[in-house]
């Protein structure tokens, strides 16, 4: 359901979108909120927002299964809370913002888990081929780099770039102005170039 495992898009995603900036998509998903049809408009979420809600999970936890497991946990907690959404900003912001304070809270307990486990090497698992040991050498270097930002920046960041939000929509899934939400992308930008140089 994720897609890759390394890093994030160069460039948002562009889609078509009308003068208020709501995609088609996105349009019809809102209608079937207000046309009182929840799982509808969840099974739409799921098929619109699902890969790039993986790829926020991803960027918070390392790992594909536990991203995948995040995005169902996020549709799910959307369809019960759904109730609550008032149309303030949009429901991909807020569906993203869901996704981020689960993601948060995930990578938190599994700290204080770990901490509590030590956890010896499998001498079984013996060395990767040459292009697989460079694919995961490059994905660990971007990982490292993105692990090394203020989780506040991290977030801003995948938001923009790999769920190709909007800045007004990171704005609002981050709880912050949208301001704000440029200075934290141009920060993390800027961290991750001089990390990762043109990569």
């Amino acid at each position: 359901m994720v897609g890759r495992e390394a890093g994030m898009a160069p460039e948002p995603a562009t889609t078509t979108e009308d003068p208020a900036g709501a995609t088609p998509e996105a349009q019809a998903i809102e209608a079937l909120v207000r046309a009182g049809r929840p799982r509808d408009a969840i099974a739409a979420c799921a098929a619109a927002y699902a890969a790039p809600i993986g790829r926020l999970c991803m960027a918070f936890t390392g790992s594909q299964a536990e991203s995948e497991e995040l995005v169902q946990e996020t549709l799910i907690a959307a369809l019960c809370a759904i109730g609550e959404y008032r149309g303030e900003g949009s429901l991909k912001a807020w569906l993203f913002g869901i996704a981020r304070r689960l993601a948060g809270r995930h990578v938190e307990l599994r700290a204080r888990r770990d901490a509590r486990l030590r956890l010896a090497p499998d001498p079984a698992r013996g060395p990767d081929a040459g292009e697989l040991a460079l694919a995961r050498e490059e994905a660990e270097r971007a990982r490292a780099a993105l692990a090394k930002l203020k989780p506040s920046e991290r977030e801003a960041m995948v938001l923009r770039y790999d769920a190709g939000l909007a800045f007004r929509d990171v704005a609002a899934a981050c709880g912050v102005d949208e301001a704000t939400a440029r200075k934290r992308v141009s920060r993390a930008l800027a961290r991750l170039r001089a990390d990762l140089g043109e990569e």
